[in-house]
């Protein structure tokens, strides 16, 4: 098996495999098998977009020398995860039903262990329910959200898997999406997403494949307090169905979600170890996504059948020294409601898979120092997020989410009906200053910012754009800090994910699930030796 890289096909290209022949110099006979390894597109030139693209193949006996002289091409040898076995009657317990918790539950099950699931929200199904009447104006349940149910916060995103981390496990974590009901182009799209619509069954099936390897699920379930003795973890307390229960504990996997912020107090003053760390802030923008096709690929391949609706990923660094960011960019998505606590105002964006919507959106984000929180304490970073928030709802003094034209943003004017942008967001908008809800050097940041992006996207800087606030929940304001075996300065805690400050995203978060596995696993692989 080879590895084929920078295989040019056009646009209108039907035949990948005469394209193969052609860059191996080689006739298409010779070729016994393809299938794509990574597909992108190269717009960089509007007037000649084109697909830039690697091939896994085999071929026949007796031109493996001709093709190896070719610098494009290498050996290829696929990487299989390798998950070992391992048994124990401990109580494995795992707070949260998102990307790291599922991944490590799954990984942990497929050994022969029996992890236990908390999640405070509810199962899917319900869960969108929920969603579904706070979007019609309906009352915000705080316990099933946006931010908490079955999947966690990406569930209703745009379902993408792109980071920069280069990491063998990346590949498991795709073909495990696959096998439960994404679509195969994630194991090669440059820039894959799964789609909010398609990830909601996706997360569903894996967890009725769990419950088949042995696994629990046990769903309106919160970690209410944890008891520990010398440092160590005795056993938990839940509100499960409204009611306190004590429970029995030998691991707790704390995969909580960064929104989960009384979850992270009640840990800190139970005494494990927090810090202070960066987060960012700022506002969803739309854009026209038409608009934003003839900026990526030009006039002439803006409406090609063969492309798909752009996104666009950008950051400007700014005299100010601060830096403005593009962050989970939607190409034919909505921005939607993200509050998880009452009076507040949170925003995000999401996409089916098919991003047929008529708007793009994406976060604007600024970076946000410990410095700026003006206090030391680990938590402080959450009560500088609160703050905004709050200031965001009491804009509008309601769940209706404060927006702005870009041209009113821009010169301080308060506007009374949408241009060529309509606002996309649930349960709806009022328009209204919106600095009065970010801090100033956010303000200052965007508007600095959003001139610069529109010298290299262009009409990124249209008047007609709406800007929606507040975005603030990309990332933790805090850091749970753990060993390198990812266990807390309390024994026989693992935080992991998002809400421990560890990743950021679907496939950050699944990975770090996995690699919290691998240590329980190894560990339980030691004890089962000494009983031998």
């Amino acid at each position: 098996m080879y590895l084929v890289q920078n295989v040019k096909i056009s646009l209108d290209e039907k035949k990948k495999k005469k394209a193969i022949a052609k860059k191996l110099r080689i006739n298409e006979e010779c070729i016994k098998y393809y299938k794509f390894k990574r597909k992108a597109i190269d717009c960089r030139d509007k007037n000649d977009v084109f697909f830039i693209c690697h091939f896994i193949i085999e071929v026949k006996k007796g031109i493996n020398k001709k093709i190896e002289k070719n610098k494009d091409v290498k050996p290829f040898i696929k990487y299989e995860y390798k998950i070992n076995k391992a048994s124990s009657d401990d109580k494995i317990i795992i707070v949260g039903s998102g990307p790291a918790g599922l991944f490590c539950a799954y990984t942990l099950a497929i050994s022969g262990l029996k992890p236990i699931v908390i999640e405070r929200g509810e199962d899917v199904d319900n869960r969108i329910n929920s969603v579904e009447k706070f979007f019609k104006g309906g009352k915000l349940n705080t316990e099933s959200n946006l931010q908490f149910g079955e999947g966690g916060a990406g569930t209703f995103s745009d379902g993408k898997l792109t980071t920069n981390i280069n990491d063998e496990r990346i590949d498991f974590i795709k073909e495990t999406f696959i096998k439960f009901g994404a679509s195969e182009d994630i194991l090669y799209l440059s820039k894959p997403h799964i789609g909010t619509d398609v990830l909601r069954k996706v997360v569903k099936n894996m967890r009725q494949k769990i419950i088949e390897l042995g696994g629990t699920f046990f769903f309106n379930t919160r970690l209410n307090n944890i008891n520990v003795n010398n440092n160590n973890l005795e056993n938990i307390e839940v509100i499960k169905d409204g009611k306190k229960e004590n429970w029995e504990c030998d691991k707790l996997i704390l995969a909580c979600g960064h929104s989960s912020k009384d979850t992270i107090k009640m840990l800190y003053e139970n005494g494990l170890e927090m810090a202070q760390k960066p987060f960012s802030m700022g506002v969803r923008i739309e854009h026209l996504q038409e608009n934003i096709n003839k900026a990526q690929y030009g006039e002439k391949f803006y409406n090609h059948k063969s492309l798909p609706n752009a996104d666009y990923k950008i950051a400007i660094h700014l005299p100010n020294n601060r830096s403005l960011y593009s962050f989970c960019m939607c190409p034919g998505g909505m921005v939607v409601a993200s509050s998880s606590e009452p009076k507040t105002i949170v925003t995000n964006g999401m996409s089916n898979y098919a991003r047929n919507e008529i708007n793009a959106n994406s976060a604007l984000l600024v970076n946000v120092l410990p410095s700026d929180y003006k206090n030391s304490h680990p938590l402080a970073g959450i009560d500088f997020q609160e703050k905004y928030e709050k200031l965001a709802y009491n804009l509008t003094n309601s769940y209706k989410a404060p927006c702005s034209l870009l041209k009113d943003f821009l010169k301080g004017t308060i506007s009374t009906e949408f241009k060529s942008v309509k606002a996309s967001y649930l349960p709806g908008v009022e328009f209204a200053d919106i600095e009065k809800c970010l801090p100033e050097f956010v303000s200052k940041t965007l508007k600095l910012g959003i001139k610069e992006i529109g010298k290299k996207i262009k009409g990124f800087d249209d008047e007609d754009s709406v800007l929606t606030a507040i975005e603030s929940r990309s990332s933790s304001p805090v850091r749970l800090v753990r060993d390198n075996n990812l266990e807390a300065n309390i024994k026989n805690i693992f935080p992991i994910g998002e809400g421990s400050g560890y990743s950021s995203g679907i496939t950050t978060s699944a990975l770090d699930g996995l690699k919290c596995s691998e240590v329980l696993i190894k560990e339980y692989q030691k004890r089962d030796s000494k009983i031998k």
